[in-house]
């Protein structure tokens, strides 16, 4: 593998959120989203999931809680399938949720349950 960070980071992203989605992702890109998806895939995947510093699961936690926070609910989604691909369990992720009440409100971790026990239902059959 090259040391590019978009290859690192094509390879988490295929691996964390399956190939696919990114598939999808890539047949969308156009000329005018071409920038985005590259800085996403360099940075985001390729330099920042890729370090050692935290393991997936660990970064699927603080993820999962900063996109509750902000009320980013598409990528909450997409995110709550990606923990459980990175191993963390039902229970775990509404451990998360709970957590997040405390420090990101109820409203928002309450809107965070209802969408992660739909992906959840859709995922684990």
């Amino acid at each position: 593998m090259s040391d590019d960070p978009y290859d690192a980071g094509m390879a988490v992203r295929r691996s964390v959120l399956g190939d696919a989605h990114i598939d999808r992702a890539e047949a969308r890109k156009d000329d005018f989203t071409q920038d985005f998806q590259d800085l996403i895939t360099r940075y985001a995947w390729g330099s920042v999931w890729t370090r050692p510093g935290l393991d997936r699961r660990s970064r699927s936690i603080a993820t999962l809680t900063a996109l509750i926070a902000r009320g980013h609910w598409d990528e909450f989604e997409m995110h709550v399938r990606a923990a459980r691909t990175n191993g963390l369990s039902v229970e775990e992720i509404g451990e998360v949720i709970l957590q997040s009440a405390i420090y990101c409100g109820v409203p928002a971790a309450n809107h965070g349950f209802a969408l992660a026990s739909t992906v959840l239902q859709e995922t684990d059959q």
